[in-house]
Order: C-alpha cells, then sequence, then structure tokens
C-alpha cells in the first residue's frame, strides 16, 4: 500500500542536504531586498514562481546564478539570524526532527562581517528557531554544516572554522559550487586538515560532472558522504534490467555503504542524469534496489519549490514507495548523520521508528 498523503505530512524526517542559502522564503527575500536597496528580477508577489523558473532551465550554472539574490540579503547578522530561524521553523513544521544547514561563510562578509561573526550570526538564529519550534511541539535537532566554494581558496580556513565550533553548532564540512573545472582534489589539504582532526564531511560530487568527481571525493579526498552523487549510474552496467552490473567504484561505494544526499527535484531541474524527463527516472529508484544507502533531500527548497514532504509524495507517485519505503531512507539518513552515534540511536529508536508505528 503507497504512503497515504497524511501518513507522508506526518512522517518523521532527516534533510541530510539542505542550503540555508536556497531555503530562503521568497517573502524574506522580498522584504529585505527593499529594505537593503536590492534590486530583484520580479515583484515580490511573483517571485516565488520567478525563481522555479529560472532553476529549470537544465544547467547546473544557471541553477546557481538564483542565488545572487538569496545571498545578497544573508548579509547582515540579523538577516542572517532570520533566514536561520525561519529555516529550522519551516523544516520543523515539515516533520523534519534532524537537519544539517549548509552554507559558505565566506559569501557573506560584504556587510563587514568576519567569518566568525556570520557563522555565530547563523548559530544565534539557528537557536532560536530551535526553541520557538519546541514550544510549537515540533523538536527538532539542527547543525551547520560549513561550505567552502570549490572555486575559491578558502578551503583549509573555512575547515579551521568547522574544528574551532565543532562544539558550539557546527556538524561539519562540506565544498559546493560549479563541479566541472573545480575537482574536490583542488581542497585536498582542507580534507587532510578535517582528516587529522577526527571531523566530519561530505563533497558535492556527481552532480554536474560524472565519475572522476566521485571518485576524486571518496578515495582521494576520504569524504563520509557524496552530495548527490547521482552520476554513479555512470558505472552500473543496465543494458539488461534483469541483472545490472556494478563497476568497481559503484560496487566500492555500495559494499562500504557510503551514504548518498539525492535531491530528486534538483536533480531533475538541472538535468543531473541527461534523458531524464520526470521523477520516475531519477536513479534513486534503481540505486535502491540495488542496495545503496540512498537518502532523500530537498536541496534548495525555495529553488525547486519544495519541501521533504513533497519529495517523499513525488518518491511515492513515481515509485508506489509505501510507509516502510520511506522508513527506510529516513533511517538510512539518520544512520548517516554528522551525529554522535548514541544521538543517532535515540532519534531512531525514540523518535522515528514509534512515530512510523504509530501510523
Amino acid at each position: 500500500m503507497t504512503a497515504s498523503p497524511q501518513q507522508i505530512a506526518a512522517a518523521p524526517k532527516v534533510a541530510l542536504h539542505e542550503h540555508l542559502d536556497g531555503g530562503v522564503r521568497a517573502s524574506t527575500v522580498a522584504e529585505i531586498a527593499e529594505e537593503i536597496g536590492h534590486d530583484l528580477p520580479t515583484d515580490a508577489a511573483s517571485l516565488g514562481a520567478w525563481f522555479e523558473e529560472a532553476s529549470s532551465s537544465g544547467s547546473l550554472e544557471r541553477y546557481l546564478e538564483t542565488f545572487i539574490h538569496t545571498v545578497a540579503v544573508m548579509q547582515r547578522p540579523e538577516d542572517l539570524a532570520r533566514v536561520a530561524r525561519e529555516s529550522v521553523l519551516d523544516l520543523a513544521a515539515d516533520g523534519v526532527v534532524y537537519a544539517e544547514l549548509r552554507w559558505a561563510p565566506e559569501q557573506h562578509l560584504s556587510a563587514g562581517l568576519s567569518l566568525r561573526d556570520a557563522i555565530e550570526a547563523v548559530q544565534s538564529g539557528i537557536d532560536e528557531g530551535r526553541r520557538r519550534a519546541e514550544d510549537d511541539g515540533n523538536p527538532i535537532v539542527v547543525g551547520q554544516l560549513l561550505t567552502a566554494m570549490r572555486h575559491a581558496k578558502r578551503g583549509l580556513e573555512i575547515a579551521e572554522l568547522v574544528v574551532e565550533y565543532r562544539d558550539r553548532g557546527v556538524f561539519g564540512f562540506d565544498i559546493a559550487g560549479a563541479e566541472d573545472g573545480y575537482p574536490p582534489i583542488l581542497h585536498l589539504e582542507a580534507f587532510e586538515y578535517l582528516r587529522r582532526e577526527n571531523a566530519h564531511f561530505t563533497i558535492h560530487a556527481g552532480e554536474a560532472f560524472g565519475l572522476p568527481s566521485i571518485w576524486q571525493a571518496i578515495q582521494r579526498c576520504g569524504a563520509d558522504r557524496l552530495g548527490h552523487g547521482v552520476r554513479i549510474v555512470d558505472d552500473i552496467d543496465l543494458s539488461d534490467l534483469d541483472n545490472p552490473r556494478l563497476g568497481r567504484l559503484a560496487a566500492y561505494i555500495r559494499d562500504r555503504r557510503i551514504p548518498l544526499e539525492m535531491c530528486p527535484s534538483s536533480n531533475l531541474q538541472t538535468n543531473a542524469v541527461p534523458g531524464m524527463q520526470s521523477i520516475a527516472d531519477h536513479p534513486i529508484g534503481r540505486l535502491k534496489e540495488l542496495g545503496f544507502r540512498v537518502t532523500v533531500n530537498c536541496d534548495n527548497r525555495l529553488m525547486s519549490n519544495t519541501s521533504m514532504s513533497r519529495e517523499m509524495s513525488l518518491l511515492v507517485d513515481a515509485f508506489g514507495y509505501g510507509l516502510d519505503d520511506l522508513r527506510w531512507f529516513t533511517v538510512n539518513a539518520m544512520k548517516s548523520a554528522f551525529l554522535p552515534f548514541d544521538e543517532r540511536l535515540t532519534l531512531i529508536n525514540d523518535v522515528i521508528k514509534p512515530r512510523y508505528a504509530a501510523l
């Protein structure tokens, strides 16, 4: 039996791949833009639709251009705190019980903030959002992932801040931005430092670029997880659908249980897998069947006009998933979180499984 819309809405969810600057409320973008004098491409009433349309060109580079406007309204400390607070409240209201919010502090310094000022402003917003969410009856655990932009040269500096703030709300590290031309190995020094310091990190890889990006992220850089990783299907021979054959890299990732942070709607918008016309064409269905550790995520809620409930609903419609399947995705994500093992177990055994059982 497929999961109903009411069950999906009530189900507990885990969001591992959630960009802070991609989950801003359209109304908040419009309000802050008016305050600071930032020109927007359309009026406030049409802004949400513009973000979705502009992000659906089939190009990751065009998709990333929309962030010019969200980053512009996230430069003052009060605005960073507001965006973080609202993101936490929106996720909690959608049934998310654990989330990691990733963002690039280096992009939020034009109003005179230091990197530490920016990190602390976001943390203040997360803390307030968590308090309000709990008051609303929607408790949620949230951590920051500090991102370095792959085309810049601040990877080690950001990695050092991850270690400095890891007991103050920062859960891990990431690199993001255009993949083609900026391979993960460019930030190898940062990844080696994080490994020496026993810190967690994920890497955007296998979204707009293929297997070499994934191989570098895993074998040269030592990523704990893969951001997207959808192009791993390039290493799977599907000529015989009844007997798919995994290449060496695909088998390694599956057998080592390396988590894939899959974002179906976003991948469809950017044409991450050539020829994908609908969610039913997304490799997530096949990868689940083959036993990969797949997780479901939004990527950028504003750009995709989505939520965790909507992403799950799309998968239910495309693949006929039931509650057991959705629980499988959710437990996968919680097992893969950058949270201490005992805290992960508590959320799985005391929150996720009981709430699914009640559905």
